[in-house]
């Protein structure tokens, strides 16, 4: 493991200590915490600093049943908040179900969790091509353009004052890879979900839109229930004139949202349209 990876990354949770000293309304670093193993390393990190933290696990109603067993079974400190509205009651408010392009799930129920503090979270730029370009230190609400750089607390010569609805994030593994954190949590022991030996590479949440269909049908055959709840409101949905394309058929609205493909897409599949060339 590189050690000075490790050292950098201690350094800028000590570094948001001092933050939420100056800033945060309350004083408070909060640490976000999903039971997945990026939050697991942040965590590990921020005992190995020495700092005060609070580790927070905000559900979206729609987490992996294992992940939720896990952190309540070796994760005792670990603050578990549960939104008022669940994802289903979500999705007929907004009229529409998640897409990548349409990400309301995470943003209404996860993402609300740390307002005016310091919040220390596990993003890494590996992780995909958007979380490539942020910094280890942002102002949430801000355009990336906008973060903070080097710790200075400086935004476009604007000193920040957290209101009630932004937070300050800090991103300590932001440079490490996926190897560097499995081999974090190998060094240290670390027992760890049993779904990743089971072949998921994210257990965020169930029907992710971001997860591959592979691992989507997998969940079919796991939770058929929560197939069931979704499928409810998506008839709800129905009843309101949404989703025409598809005749009504919640079955097949079901089987086009887990696709990952658009509705044109999908239905030129159903059609085995070929093109001559």
């Amino acid at each position: 493991m590189n050690i000075g990876l490790i050292d950098v990354a201690i350094g800028r949770i000590i570094k948001a200590e001092k933050i939420a000293e100056k800033y945060s309304a309350n004083k408070q670093v909060i640490l976000a915490f999903s039971g997945g193993k990026d939050s697991q390393v942040i965590y590990e990190l921020a005992k190995m600093s020495g700092i005060k933290f609070f580790p927070i696990m905000r559900l979206t109603t729609l987490d992996y049943p294992e992940v939720v067993r896990f952190v309540r079974e070796n994760y005792k400190d670990v603050i578990i908040e549960r939104p008022s509205k669940n994802i289903y009651k979500l999705i007929i408010e907004r009229q529409s179900l998640p897409t990548r392009i349409a990400r309301f799930c995470c943003q209404a129920l996860k993402e609300v969790s740390g307002k005016g503090n310091v919040v220390i979270v596990g993003i890494r730029k590996a992780e995909s091509i958007k979380r490539a370009k942020r910094n280890e230190l942002e102002v949430s609400g801000h355009k990336y353009s906008d973060t903070i750089d080097h710790f200075n607390l400086d935004v476009k010569n604007k000193v920040v004052c957290l209101n009630g609805e932004d937070k300050i994030l800090v991103s300590p593994i932001l440079d490490w890879t996926d190897r560097d954190v499995w081999e974090f949590i190998h060094s240290k022991n670390i027992k760890y979900c049993k779904l990743y030996d089971e072949g998921y590479s994210r257990i965020g949440c169930v029907f992710c839109p971001f997860s591959p269909v592979k691992v989507k049908q997998r969940d079919r055959k796991k939770y058929p229930k929560i197939e069931k709840l979704i499928k409810r409101s998506i008839a709800e949905l129905v009843k309101k004139g949404k989703y025409a394309e598809f005749n009504g058929d919640v079955d097949e609205i079901f089987e086009w949202w887990i696709s990952n493909k658009t509705v044109e897409q999908y239905k030129a599949s159903k059609l085995n349209y070929k093109i001559e060339f």
